[in-house]
Formats: structure tokens, sequence, C-alpha cells
């Protein structure tokens, strides 16, 4: 369970289902990166990118059907190769914990932040009531992830009222899901969204001058 002391804490039980890859590196330390596949309870399932640095894996080997436990913070970072999604999401472990196979799914995480562009809400066709959400979270360093978060139903309804710079708690889940991309008039294209679905939401309490020295603008570069 989260303790929800820090402003961003997550934690993931899954199977491992990608292969360990180099990421990057920081002040000489390395840093990979593989996939954990996090099953739900509606028998679908989720792919949640983890990075890990080196030192911790003197400790444990990542391979591929592995089940772990996986805690850490949910973090962001812009993706300048020209392929795949704009920002990338990623789960920065700092611990990680061999599981049972019997072990029970879990996926939490808890976000404390701030908003930082206007809500966009919608309703579906199916009569779906959908709000997304962008929200600054504040780390060490004077840097900020930028996290993509999904409302429904009366969470929906009750953020689309909420204004940029307001602060607010949400409690949730790390997802992944495929949507269509349309980019000509006879082709589309498959992608995968990675977001946080929201199960529960508060509002927190901003002072005016919080808000006026929260900085909404600069976008983290790297995921340290």
């Amino acid at each position: 369970m989260l303790n929800c002391i820090e402003d961003n804490e997550a934690c993931v039980v899954g199977t491992v289902c990608g292969y360990l890859t180099y990421s990057h590196d920081v002040h000489g330390e390395r840093f990979y990166r593989f996939m954990l596949r996090s099953d739900r309870l509606s028998q679908n399932s989720d792919l949640i990118c983890v990075t890990i640095s080196e030192k911790m894996l003197t400790e444990i080997s990542i391979d591929i059907g592995m089940h772990l436990s996986v805690s850490g913070q949910f973090r962001s970072y812009n993706n300048y190769t020209g392929q795949g999604n704009k920002l990338v999401l990623t789960l920065f472990a700092k611990d990680v914990a061999i599981a049972y196979e019997t072990d029970e799914p879990i996926n939490e995480i808890y976000l404390n932040g701030y908003i930082c562009k206007p809500i966009v809400y919608r309703v579906t066709p199916f009569g779906r009531e959908i709000a997304d959400i962008l929200l600054a979270v504040n780390r060490a360093f004077n840097k900020s992830d930028y996290i993509p978060c999904i409302a429904w139903g009366r969470n929906a309804r009750f953020a689309k009222h909420l204004e940029v710079g307001e602060n607010i708690k949400i409690w949730g889940r790390m997802q992944s899901r495929e949507y269509q991309k349309k980019i000509s008039d006879t082709e589309t294209v498959t992608k995968t969204a990675y977001e946080v679905s929201i199960n529960r939401l508060e509002v927190g309490e901003t002072d005016k001058e919080e808000r006026e020295t929260t900085n909404f603008a600069e976008e983290t570069d790297d995921i340290i």
C-alpha cells in the first residue's frame, strides 16, 4: 500500500515482458529500461515502462517472465528522437523485489500536483463522461513531471469545473491503451497512450502566492 507521504508514489506487481535495455547515464551512473505487464482483474493488462539504476542490478537480475514488485515514482521526460510519443512516462524504480505468481495484482499510484492545462471534458457516443487532466508534479532540484491523467463519470463531471493552477490529489492506476490515429484519408496507425486512470480525486488548498510561484512551463528533460 502507498504511504502518500511524497507527492509522487507508485507501486506495481507484474511480469517482465521485455528485455532489459540501456536507457541513459547521468553523472556516470547508467540506467536501464524494461517493460512490465500488470494484469487487471478484468483479464486485461497494462504495459508499464520501468527505469532502473545499474546499482540495483547487482542485487537482482531482470529476465523475461519474472514476477516483480516495483515501487518508485511515475516520471516524465521529453522524447526528441522523433519516434513514438513526445512525452514518455516511466516508473522510476526505487525498490524492486521478487513477487510470487500467487500475489494479487497491484497497480497503485498517488499524485499531488497542479493542473497545468485547461481540462478537456467530453462525452463519448455511448454516453460515458471523460475528463483529460495534465498534472504537474513537483520534485527535487526545481523539476516537474507532467503526467496525463484521465477521470471518468462523476470524477470527470467534478473535474471539468477545476481551473489551471489548482492543486489536486489523485489516487488511481498506471494504464496503457491502444488507439487509432488517422495519418491520411486512407491510412491509420495504432498507437499506445500511457496515462493515469483516476479512481479518487480531491482538491487541495492552494493559496494565491503558491499558484503564482509554481512553474508549469519548465518541462523536465531527464528522469533522475
